[in-house]
């Protein structure tokens, strides 16, 4: 368990991860261990002294929370470990979203003694999309009410996994002084101060349990994996060799998650991390060939140097000192001055400086290969999400989801002489981070901002004024409602014509709208065409659909978006000189904006989960107020000395909360709160017209 010095390595020995977590669970001080323990700096950071490395932002030192995903590598054992610390906090999700994309595996921490928070779901959640495997560590083992067993069983419960704990904790709470390794039957021992693991026997008051733990854990190994099991049933035991190779694949799998303990702030169980991190997740050589399409025709790409380049374009960093963009290599190899081709722009780009990233620090490197994470400078116009690839052979990557805004605020410069000022820096925001989304209020000429939630929006402001200088007055916040359809309505009839001189315009389509899972809850928009006959041409079906999503942008509620509703086109006809295609559009347009009118429509508005962490004296006052903000109330839990209070909440009503709340508990409260979805507003029905 030393670090050795770094070598070239192949593709077998590179592993490409993250660090997930809730808020303040722990995963910067993991990083930071990491790195100290790595030999890649020489003094660890700490984030309540602001000292490290990963959250190097200004705005992330003062609040003492990961804000943006930050980049770092190091070796371990002869392997290069390349790593990405994501923020914990559920308004910075689409940064977890973006680097989950383009990563191997991940390192799921828990706090042990809350266990599985609500962010630790939502993470977990969007790792299970991309189909990372994960290994968990359970942190803050030296907390008063910490239990290793109480928080296995929370992720057991919430995550669904099968977790395989492969430690067993020495000591408790204050007195955890280091962990039993089940595979090998030996304990790790950290001293008090400062200084290397030490391997020594099994004390003898854990000898006994740590066999029966070891028996439990081959069990379970050999109910998931056949070859474990033929073994377990000729020799009524598992091997340490076997139990590893079983781990490997089960972890790769999915079908299992290893489980090691310790405290990282108190350099506890880092190291045994990092043998975990090489012995379990996968090296890019492991993952399946990526998968991406090139006019209709789907291809894949291994993980190999010597075959076109594959890369894609996950975080932009647009700083007043120039562009960088961060690559995952997927497939060849790129060097410095070489051409590369963006089939979403379908222009060419070519590669400047190519920088190994350490956070906000950089080293040059002359080439990067498949498997590796690297930052490129020199790109003008790929945005993250872009593919970057071979010029004669082009291939489209699928790229990170992009969650939609749910708040809004209208921004203006303090200074009329700061407009375009602003209106650069919102611009080089947007390009930073596609879940903020800048546009112009038609109707008041304001420029509105949106994003995932108040910290969201005021990071992002902050962010202009110490990058700029440029002082902004922010409107209160708004949300994204929604408008859907409840009940439908049956062959609307609309007809567009026009004649004003010179060719004409003409279209008659008939329309069936109706809500898309009958219940009038649902999201998205289908169209299909029931037309017989040819009576309307399939060119001018495409037309139709065109010019209904066109209407979506607008219902007749409040104008706000539409979705959740089904268009059917039945019948229609043409013109044999005035029909065209714009002419089709433009009744699908008004057609479904005329129907939607004599639908039965209500407004949608978000709902977030809220989880309160108060004190037990508190609990009342805190469910009076949930209640006045139309909360409901899911469910309520004792710990030690203080309460977890659930709650769906509108998420117009959140806005202060986190001051009422404080005000509520002298200070003593908490609260975490994600996006789950729309409900209806009370009241926000418009009667059929």
């Amino acid at each position: 368990m030393r670090t050795e010095r770094p070598v070239t390595n192949p593709l077998t020995a590179v592993r490409n991860l993250g660090i997930l977590a809730h808020v303040d669970a722990g995963k910067t001080t993991v990083t930071e261990r990491f790195l100290y323990l790595t030999g890649s700096t020489h003094k660890r950071g700490e984030v309540h002294d602001g000292t490290t490395v990963t959250d190097f932002d200004p705005q992330e030192r003062d609040r003492g929370i990961t804000i943006f995903a930050a980049a770092v590598s190091c070796a371990w054992n002869g392997h290069r470990v390349n790593l990405i610390d994501t923020p914990g906090h559920v308004d910075f999700a689409d940064e977890v979203e973006r680097s989950l994309r383009v990563l191997d595996g991940a390192i799921a921490v828990f706090d042990a003694v809350a266990g599985v928070e609500p962010q630790s779901e939502s993470v977990w959640r969007q790792a299970d999309r991309y189909g990372v495997p994960r290994i968990a560590f359970v942190n803050k083992l030296d907390r008063a009410g910490a239990d290793l067993d109480t928080a296995v069983a929370s992720i057991r419960a919430r995550l669904h996994p099968a977790p395989l704990v492969v430690q067993l904790p020495i000591g408790t709470e204050a007195g955890f002084t280091g962990v039993v390794d089940l595979l090998r039957l030996r304990a790790l021992v950290w001293p008090d101060t400062d200084g290397p693991v030490a391997e020594v026997p099994v004390p003898d008051g854990l000898l006994e349990e740590a066999r029966r733990r070891r028996r439990l854990l081959e069990e379970a190994v050999a109910e998931l994996h056949p070859g474990a099991l033929e073994e377990f049933c000729a020799e009524s035991t598992l091997s340490a060799g076997t139990l590893s190779a079983a781990l490997r694949d089960l972890t790769r799998t999915g079908d299992g998650v290893v489980v090691l303990c310790g405290s990282a702030y108190r350099n506890r169980g880092i190291e045994p991390l990092l043998d975990a991190v090489v012995a379990y997740l996968p090296s890019p050589s492991d993952v399946p060939p990526v998968r991406g399409t090139y006019d209709g025709g789907e291809q894949e790409r291994a993980a190999d140097p010597q075959v076109p380049l594959c890369a894609l374009a996950f975080k932009v960093s647009a700083a007043g000192t120039g562009r960088l963009t961060y690559l995952r290599i997927y497939s060849g190899t790129i060097e410095r001055g070489d051409t590369v081709w963006d089939p979403g722009t379908r222009r060419t780009e070519r590669i400047g400086r190519i920088l190994r990233v350490q956070a906000d620090r950089h080293e040059r490197l002359e080439r990067a290969v498949a498997g590796d994470i690297v930052a490129v400078a020199g790109l003008k116009s790929v945005r993250a999400g872009s593919t970057l690839c071979a010029p004669d052979a082009p291939l489209v990557l699928e790229p990170p989801a992009v969650a939609d805004p749910v708040v809004s605020v209208a921004v203006e410069a303090r200074r009329g002489t700061d407009t375009d000022r602003l209106a650069s820096a919102l611009a080089r925001l947007a390009e930073e981070d596609p879940s903020l989304v800048v546009r112009t209020d038609a109707e008041t000429g304001q420029t509105v901002l949106s994003g995932m939630g108040e910290l969201h929006l005021e990071v992002a402001v902050e962010k202009i004024r110490l990058a700029t200088g440029v002082e902004v007055d922010v409107g209160r916040p708004r949300v994204a409602y929604r408008e859907t359809v409840v009940r439908g309505v049956s062959g609307f009839v609309f007809r567009h014509v026009k004649q004003d001189g010179g060719a004409g315009q003409f279209a008659h389509v008939v329309l069936d709208v109706e809500p898309l899972d009958g219940s009038g809850s649902g999201f998205g928009f289908e169209f299909r065409s029931a037309v017989v006959g040819g009576r309307v041409p399939q060119e001018y079906v495409r037309s139709v659909e065109a010019g209904c999503r066109d209407a979506l942008a607008e219902g007749p509620v409040g104008g706000f978006p539409v979705t959740g509703l089904r268009v059917t086109l039945t019948d229609g006809a043409t013109h044999v000189k005035d029909s065209s295609e714009q002419a089709f559009r433009t009744a699908g347009r008004l057609g479904l904006r005329e129907a939607l009118r004599a639908c039965e429509t209500v407004l949608l508005e978000p709902v977030a989960e809220v989880a309160v962490t108060v004190p037990e004296d508190a609990v009342g006052g805190v469910l009076g107020d949930l209640a006045a903000r139309r909360g409901r109330v899911t469910g309520s839990t004792t710990r030690t000395g203080s309460a977890l209070v659930t709650a769906t909440v509108p998420l117009a009503e959140l806005f202060g909360y986190a001051t009422r709340l404080r005000s509520r508990t002298q200070g003593r409260g908490t609260f975490t709160a994600r996006p789950t979805g729309y409900a209806r507003v009370p009241g926000g029905v418009a009667m059929a017209r």
